[in-house]
């Protein structure tokens, strides 16, 4: 069964990796809010000319040189405010399976590009996902799902956060010049993350688009420890954009954009972003212990206190991961009591860990029967998650109530569901990111800890309780946790030191 869960895997890795990346499609014409180089974080220096009639642009997506989808971006004036329209159509190769994503963004901004009102939706397959929002004094009042399965949730936000094609029209009304730099706090529905984004003016550049030469300037930026550099001209049009991992968005128009989208058969995206590892583990399912050393991490971009917590060790770039031992006994029964407080996080329900949910709670009971063991109950719902949801690459913000409703999903999925089930039944439990091993690389992958007396890692993807010692973690938490991974991806690098078997 363990080669068979291996081969398994090569259709689970995390589609969250995507999710993030996609953050970085068309960011820096999406979310606005300039502080250039003031201390206060609401100035806008310069002059800004008003979008008195309705503009539209297109942008033709590539990535690795192959056309793989376009956005489209429409504003137009609403008496005081604006009204912004985005929509993106991706095909990506996700382990041989040709996968489309199409994403709307719908939002009211005022003409300070400050948010207002939005509303998100991305579809992929069997799978969809719908989420709005109003924005009070730094308040989002958001409603998650539709129909019987909506529900609400509040954030509080640092900053005043904006929304849409906020940067395409913020350069069209404004003079800049070489040497300029903004500050924009980006906040991107799919991740419920806000994340400084700073923009230098680095450069005047002649740019040469289908043979044509423009004078540009060339703004350069970081994100989430990613460079970004795009192009604009003298107007302010956003004529190129490029990323990581070779994603590059270029100026195009409503009848070319659309045309030609072959990112199916192309780069798989998958083994794109995949980690090359020095040495090679057989038979890692079995592993109980494992020594890497590790470079290319910038710790200014990733916290790696995760990486000397629970199971794991990191001392001067070596890190040593040592399977751990579930206890005899946990030391309660279920449902936990927690008299200090400090597992409030990891009992109650979160965005898309919908542990109060009705749905959630009655299978949590169904599959727990009158067994009080956390244990036992713990791997009787991870075995029954396993069993019931299909594995398949599935593109969408993961939610436990859409997977327990649809049944289908990679490794995201399984660990949103298997998490929820365990908070539903009193186990505290937690989502977790990071890499594990397969066919002599590293790959992105999600799973679940729950406590036991400790932590224990529990994979429902692969079915492994507690999880080999190749599942290396990076992040505990959500999307908004989550996208602090994008710092990492290309630049990562891994030896194998030591290794043993059980």
């Amino acid at each position: 069964m363990v080669l068979k869960n291996r081969k398994h895997l090569f259709n689970l890795f995390g589609s969250s990796i995507v999710i993030l990346w996609l953050v970085l499609i068309g960011v820096l014409v999406r979310n606005v809010n300039s502080r250039g180089g003031s201390d206060n974080p609401n100035a806008i220096e310069g002059k800004i000319s008003a979008i008195a009639s309705p503009q539209r642009d297109w942008m033709e997506i590539y990535l690795k040189g192959q056309k793989v989808g376009y956005s489209m971006t429409q504003i137009n004036p609403l008496g005081e405010n604006y009204l912004i329209r985005e929509e993106i159509l991706l095909t990506l190769n996700l382990m041989g399976q040709p996968t489309s994503i199409y994403m709307v963004t719908r939002s009211v901004v005022d003409k300070r590009f400050f948010l207002r009102k939005f509303n998100f939706s991305m579809k992929s397959g069997v799978v969809s996902y719908k989420i709005s929002g109003t924005v009070d004094d730094n308040v989002m009042q958001l409603e998650i799902g539709e129909g019987k399965a909506k529900r609400a949730e509040q954030l509080r936000l640092s900053d005043p956060p904006m929304i849409g094609a906020g940067l395409a029209p913020f350069f069209k009304g404004r003079h800049i010049e070489v040497g300029q730099s903004f500050k924009f706090p980006i906040f991107d529905p799919s991740t419920m993350a806000l994340k400084e984004l700073v923009v230098k003016v680095a450069d005047r550049e002649t740019l040469v688009i289908r043979r044509l030469e423009y004078s540009t300037f060339r703004l350069e930026a970081q994100m989430l420890g990613q460079p970004m550099t795009f192009w604009v001209d003298e107007s302010g049009t956003v004529l190129k954009e490029k990323s990581v991992m070779g994603l590059t968005l270029i100026k195009s128009s409503a009848a070319m954009a659309p045309r030609d989208i072959e990112g199916g058969g192309g780069s798989d995206f998958y083994e794109m972003a995949a980690i090359n590892v020095k040495g090679r583990l057989r038979e890692p399912a079995k592993l109980i212990y494992l020594s890497l050393k590790v470079e290319g991490i910038a710790e200014e971009h990733f916290d790696t206190t995760i990486l000397d917590k629970g199971r794991q060790r990191f001392r001067s770039g070596m890190i040593e991961v040592v399977q751990e031992k579930i206890p005899i006994m946990a030391g309660y029964t279920i449902p936990f009591e927690d008299r200090s407080g400090k597992m409030k996080l990891f009992l109650k329900p979160e965005f898309n860990i919908e542990s109060d949910n009705e749905a959630i709670t009655g299978k949590a009971r169904d599959i727990a029967g009158n067994i009080r063991d956390p244990s036992f109950v713990a791997r009787k719902m991870m075995t029954w998650v396993y069993k019931n949801v299909e594995k398949r690459p599935v593109i969408s913000v993961p939610s436990a109530l859409e997977v327990l409703k649809n049944r289908v999903g990679d490794c995201n999925e399984h660990a949103a569901l298997l998490t929820a089930l365990l908070r539903a039944s009193g186990i505290p439990a937690r989502v977790c990111v990071g890499i594990v091993y397969a066919r002599g690389r590293f790959y992105y992958h999600a799973w679940t800890e729950g406590f036991l007396g400790r932590w224990i890692s529990m994979d429902a993807a692969l079915n492994q309780m507690p999880t080999d010692a190749t599942h290396i973690k990076l992040v505990e938490g959500g999307l908004d946790r989550q996208v602090d991974i994008l710092g990492l991806i290309g630049k990562l690098q891994l030896k194998v030191v030591d290794y043993r078997y059980d």
